[in-house]
């Protein structure tokens, strides 16, 4: 993991004291709540339907157990005993007193953690695949260029009032576990053909009110030359993108009301005017990549009596099947995490929870632990000599469900429970299909189904890409949902299509379920549900959801 200097402390010690008497001053009435607001949000500080939350950067998902623990304390004594992780990585506190917040940012501080920029029209926190630097068909770890973003995009004044929040991710392995496609900017680390590696760089994805699959504006970038061309694409957007709107305000809007064709050629200009001053010197990129501390792991540890715990217990043996995934050195495994248990808020995770998690990073994990856009954490390295004392830990716990990538691993917003923007709950519907679903056999029978909800037409519960994609909306005080089929986030992208008219909230899951049912009567030779939506069209699925109505 990157290990913080002295500088990287100080900037974080100056925000804290900052934003101190910035508190300070709402608190005694010098500042009204309009001038107050902006410096708020500028730490992360927002005020939703029943109290303030507190959203904490967890920069490319990496956390070490020391702050974990933070977290968990941060938990205990400001919030109610809980976190809830989202998908842009983060963790947000939704329970905190105003007077609290400078206190929680000194204690974040301390730590080597903050809240800055996950708010605001700037260049929010950077999105990694959630295995760097364990994943067994990655080209080299991310999370060194994903440090040094964070490092040239942090209080960035050019780029810290954009039109828009701006979002970038980025991957190494051909399998996107980041959704880069639909980030403003998706950076894909690719091999060229002379055997060196750049980046593919994806331009205007997004998801919201207009949810497009961004176009690939370069395909294949030096690396040295990263940071100039980033520059010059945010250039043209700060020039170009809408102030006057705020729904058409995002980068995607920008590029395809000019075409990326156009967009890249003013890109392209932009990118010659600044030349290589724009552009990160080796050494720096060097000085980022040598503070990266690096896992002591060692060559081929034996599997211990792996094997035999797995074929004596089948429950373990579930677990293995679903929540682990395969690491680059043999012996070693990547161990998922799952936030979704069985009638759960997709996401939360009690502190302690979290102290449970940082033990185990700290025994058995290298002391690394992840967390990703679908809502979960991640043990990037663990020995599979370790994995069933681990699976125990987790398993007492109530974190060892075994449901990664199955039907109840749900990604879902806060929704209408606690956000001020939200049109219709998103948790109790994750909650009710994941019960309907709960079954492991069946789950299992069913296979990879990723379902997305959000509750309103922002997206946070990314349900754009859900292969089941559910979107809560208003109809005069009503909540009801849209249902969308054949999204995807992964690396071949694509945008669910509406499957009918929207379903009041007691049809959902019955829905959901007929969906399933009309998947597994069409599916052959094992196909995954996107599979088999994508070779016969919506309309046995449209039939089963709608067949009453006609």
């Amino acid at each position: 993991m990157y290990r913080y200097d002295a500088v990287d402390r100080a900037v974080l010690a100056d925000r804290a004291a900052e934003f101190r008497d910035q508190v300070r001053r709402r608190l005694s009435g010098e500042l009204t709540e309009d001038q107050f607001k902006p410096l708020r949000l500028m730490n992360g500080l927002y005020l939703q339907l029943h109290a303030y939350m507190l959203r904490v950067a967890v920069p490319y998902g990496s956390l070490d157990p020391r702050q974990m623990r933070a977290l968990a304390d941060i938990a205990r004594r400001f919030d109610r005993g809980y976190g809830h992780f989202t998908t842009r990585t983060n963790i947000q506190f939704n329970w905190i007193r105003l007077a609290d917040a400078p206190e929680i940012l000194d204690v974040l501080a301390a730590a080597d953690l903050h809240a800055i920029q996950t708010s605001g029209n700037c260049i929010r926190n950077v999105t990694a695949d959630p295995y760097a630097g364990a994943a067994a068909d990655e080209l080299e770890d991310p999370r060194v260029w994903c440090e040094a973003i964070r490092q040239w995009s942090s209080l960035h004044p050019e780029f810290s009032f954009l039109p828009r929040k701006f979002k970038i991710a980025v991957t190494a392995s051909p399998h996107d576990r980041t959704a880069a496609k639909v980030h403003d900017i998706g950076l894909l680390l690719r091999r060229g053909r002379d055997g060196a590696t750049g980046f593919e760089v994806i331009v205007g994805g997004g998801m919201g009110r207009t949810p497009h699959v961004g176009p690939t504006l370069k395909a294949f970038l030096p690396p040295e030359r990263l940071f100039s061309y980033l520059e010059a694409v945010l250039r043209v957007y700060n020039r170009h993108g809408r102030r006057d709107n705020i729904y058409k305000a995002r980068i995607k809007i920008l590029v395809a009301a000019l075409g990326a064709e156009a967009f890249g050629r003013e890109v392209e200009a932009e990118w010659e005017k600044i030349g290589s001053a724009g552009d990160l010197p080796g050494s720096e990129i060097a000085r980022i990549r040598d503070a990266f501390t690096r896992p002591e792991l060692s060559d081929s540890p034996g599997p211990g009596d792996f094997e035999a715990r797995r074929a004596a217990e089948p429950a373990f043996a579930r677990f293995v099947r679903n929540n682990l995934k395969a690491h680059k050195l043999p012996g070693y495994t990547i161990v998922d995490v799952s936030l979704k248990g069985v009638g759960e808020t997709p996401g939360d995770i009690t502190a302690d929870q979290m102290d449970v998690v940082a033990d185990l990073a700290e025994r058995f994990g290298q002391g690394e632990i992840r967390s990703t856009h679908e809502q979960n954490l991640v043990l990037p390295h663990i020995r599979l000599a370790d994995v069933h004392t681990v699976w125990k830990a987790l398993d007492t716990a109530g974190l060892a469900t075994p449901n990664i990538n199955l039907i109840s691993d749900i990604i879902a917003c806060p929704g209408l429970d606690y956000c001020a923007l939200a049109n219709a709950r998103a948790i109790c519907v994750a909650q009710d299909i994941a019960r309907r679903f709960e079954a492991p056999d069946r789950a299992e029978a069913i296979g990879e189904l990723k379902i997305k909800i959000s509750g309103c037409i922002n997206a946070c519960g990314h349900h754009h890409v859900g292969h089941i994609g559910i979107l809560g909306v208003d109809k005069k005080g009503e909540e009801f949902y849209q249902l969308t089929l054949g999204g995807s986030g992964a690396e071949d992208a694509s945008v669910g299509k509406m499957l009918g008219p929207a379903l009041p909230i007691d049809r959902v899951t019955d829905a959901v379920e007929a969906i399933v049912e009309a998947y597994l009567q069409q599916r052959q030779d094992g196909e995954r549900f996107l599979d088999t939506l994508r070779r016969t069209g919506d309309a046995p699925f449209k039939e089963a959801v709608y067949a009453d109505a006609h």
